[in-house]
């Protein structure tokens, strides 16, 4: 019997966007008997143009030699492939930096009952479906493919259909991965390029019962924020937390250097990461009961969570008509700028006005 992981949005999230933001994530790791459980798991998603890349990877431990995972999935995916080998870890070491030592179309709803596989890929140890259909296709089509199902992962998987009848379905082949001589526990990058209006991040899928615990990393064209105000006057969001989402604090951000664009956009499949890119680095870490939300990012760059079940692109949108608000935002910094400059005038006022003698 195959163990399930439970979809994508994840213990380590990235995402890069570019202009806007998007898709990401990585979930639970969880067998009928609690024999596998997640032990990392890693995204990386680009957005840029109505087009995203979405880059995953999770590790785990545990002693079935069998298990899988399902993860939602905002629309068809145009390719699903093997992502870049070191970018996920690159990242990571430039959020947390060491001592130096060595310079060395959103799909419809079908009306058919039946599931149907839209693509079949093989990336290292996983054996990768896409799959369209209801919940209880997608259920059925799990459960006849040697999935565990369990009712978390059932009511998951009904309520992400009713957004996106779109789902991705992965399998671990402990025999492949003896003759390709991997380790168990060791994470395969998988990339998916698919078209999206906006960014999704499914963060809801992580709350398994346990404390959820999330890096997510994000490349942008613009600083992303925490709120509206701070993007408007150019004050980083830096040490903020997310609006709506405890525990969901921004770390860190700095603009794309040479050298991590260097070993980025070098890697394999990964020649679409931009240079002129911004690069935030939140953490979430919360209780299963406080994640209830999914995640995108507005026109502006503001990150925006909706409670989940929410359509994916109707975070950013809502329900209503009128298109997002993408107002024109400061140079980052600015607002510290004009504090700084508004300390200098007082000061040299100060200095100049006439005193008596």
């Amino acid at each position: 019997m195959v163990n399930k992981l439970v979809p994508a949005a994840a213990a380590t999230v990235a995402l890069f966007l570019t202009q806007a933001l998007p898709v990401a994530a990585c979930g639970g790791l969880v067998a009928p008997n609690g024999a596998i459980r997640l032990a990392k798991a890693t995204t990386l998603v680009e957005w840029h143009n109505g087009v995203e890349h979405y880059l995953t990877s999770f590790s785990y431990h545990g002693e079935a030699s069998s298990f899988g995972w399902i993860v939602p999935l905002p629309a068809v995916p145009e390719k699903v492939e093997e992502g870049g080998g070191w970018t996920l870890q690159r990242l990571f070491r430039e959020t947390h930096p060491q001592p130096e030592i060595l310079d060395l179309r959103f799909a419809a709803a079908p009306t058919a009952q039946a599931v149907e596989v839209l693509q079949q890929v093989k990336v290292r140890a996983l054996d990768i479906t896409v799959l369209r259909g209801s919940g209880q296709a997608v259920l059925d089509w799990a459960a006849d493919n040697g999935f565990a199902v369990d009712a978390e992962t059932r009511l998951h998987v009904m309520h992400y259909a009713m957004g996106s009848p779109v789902f991705m379905a992965a399998k671990y082949n402990a025999e492949r991965a003896q003759q390709q001589r991997l380790l168990f526990g060791d994470g395969a990058p998988v990339l998916i390029t698919l078209k999206i209006a906006h960014p999704w991040i499914p963060f809801e899928v992580l709350a398994a019962g346990q404390q959820v615990q999330a890096d997510l990393y994000l490349l942008s064209d613009k600083p992303v924020n925490t709120s509206e105000w701070r993007a408007l006057i150019g004050q980083s969001g830096v040490g903020s937390s997310v609006q709506g989402a405890e525990g969901f604090t921004m770390e860190f951000q700095e603009k794309m250097t040479d050298g991590l664009y260097k070993d980025l956009s070098s890697d394999k499949n990964m020649g679409w990461v931009r240079r002129d890119s911004w690069l935030t680095y939140l953490t979430l870490n919360a209780a299963d009961t406080k994640v209830t939300y999914d995640m995108s990012v507005t026109p502006m760059g503001v990150i925006k969570v909706a409670p989940f079940g929410t359509k994916p692109m109707a975070i950013v949108d809502s329900s209503r008509s009128t298109r997002p608000v993408d107002l024109p935002t400061a140079p980052m910094g600015t607002a510290f700028m004009l504090l700084t400059l508004a300390v200098l005038i007082g000061v040299a006022l100060w200095i100049l006005k006439p005193r008596e003698v």
